[in-house]
């Protein structure tokens, strides 16, 4: 479905090369290579999946595509330095190929030319719901942090934080593209709906993917989210699972950040259908996506966003 935007996303590509240029060379060295690094562009993607949609074809969709991308990119390096990541799609993390400082800083760059260009649209709504974005990020990435080693994490909590953290993203990309086509308040909530649960069940399908993926494919470490503390919904369900001493095996090895007992949790993981139970959670947030788009013209834009939330359940990366 992508291929619907092929051109689009060249457009995009040179919206963002053009605003990196920047006087400072360690600045535009940083964000190259994170930007370069081969990631999905999903969140731009579907900003411009969902204008074809609603048959918005104006310039401010690369702009604004460009713009979610660098707000992006801004989360991943602020993330790697919070979580000490050292892998992130195949290659060294950039606070481990230029330090902590330099990834912070540049970070920030990203969100202040992120802010610049959000201007260019000329629109307050535009403003609106990426200063919401941006501060509920903010908020997720809190919340993530108070909640690491927390074995006592439940559900609603957990949804909380990525409806925070990542979903808002893909929400708010969705509901650009209503803004920008001028869509009726219905049809705008119709569009961010679909961007909140596709990006639900894409955190919730990268949470699974820590205990069965493997690491040439996923370009993480398997086993990340255990050593950084982290109580994703594979592990809850595991322990509201389990017997009384594996739901202890796995409550000490999340609150020690212990990754030695890994081969051990993975198996309760899947002993306890933790996975199957996680990836129905999964498929439950594609299937309201799929339903938010029941009003929605039938064109090739429409059928790719459909396509792409069936397709979301398959991913191995």
């Amino acid at each position: 479905m992508l291929d619907l935007i092929a051109g689009d996303m060249v457009e995009v590509d040179r919206v963002i090369a053009r605003r990196l240029d920047t006087g400072v060379p360690l600045v535009s060295q940083v964000s190259r290579y994170i930007i370069s690094a081969g990631g999905k562009r999903l969140r731009p993607a579907l900003l411009l999946l969902m204008s074809g949609a609603l048959g918005y074809t104006g310039d401010q969709r690369f702009n604004l595509a460009a713009v979610v991308e660098f707000i992006h990119t801004a989360t991943l390096l602020h993330d790697d330095v919070v979580d000490e990541s050292t892998l992130r799609r195949g290659r060294a993390t950039a606070n481990e190929s230029f330090g902590n400082p330099a990834s912070v800083l540049v970070g920030d760059f990203l969100y202040s030319r992120a802010f610049q260009m959000m201007l260019d649209a000329n629109n307050m709504r535009v403003m609106q719901i990426l200063a919401e974005a941006t501060n509920i990020i903010a908020e997720g990435e809190v919340l993530q942090l108070m909640n690491m080693h927390d074995a006592s994490l439940d559900e609603a909590a957990y949804l909380r934080v990525i409806r925070s953290k990542t979903a808002k993203l893909f929400e708010a990309s969705t509901r650009l593209a209503a803004v920008l086509a001028n869509a009726t308040p219905e049809m705008e909530e119709a569009c961010a709906t679909y961007g909140q649960a596709l990006g639900t069940a894409f955190q919730v399908i990268d949470d699974v993917l820590d205990y069965t993926g493997d690491a040439n494919e996923t370009g993480k470490n398997v086993g990340d989210d255990l050593r950084e503390g982290k109580t994703t919904l594979p592990l809850i369900f595991a322990m509201q699972r389990a017997t009384p001493a594996q739901s202890s095996l796995v409550r000490a090895a999340i609150e020690a950040g212990d990754t030695t007992q890994l081969g051990k949790v993975i198996e309760i993981v899947q002993e306890t259908g933790a996975l199957d139970a996680s990836r129905a959670a999964a498929a439950a947030e594609a299937q309201r996506a799929i339903h938010a788009l029941k009003d929605f013209p039938a064109n090739l834009h429409a059928s790719g966003l459909l396509q792409l939330a069936a397709q979301l359940l398959e991913r191995r990366a």
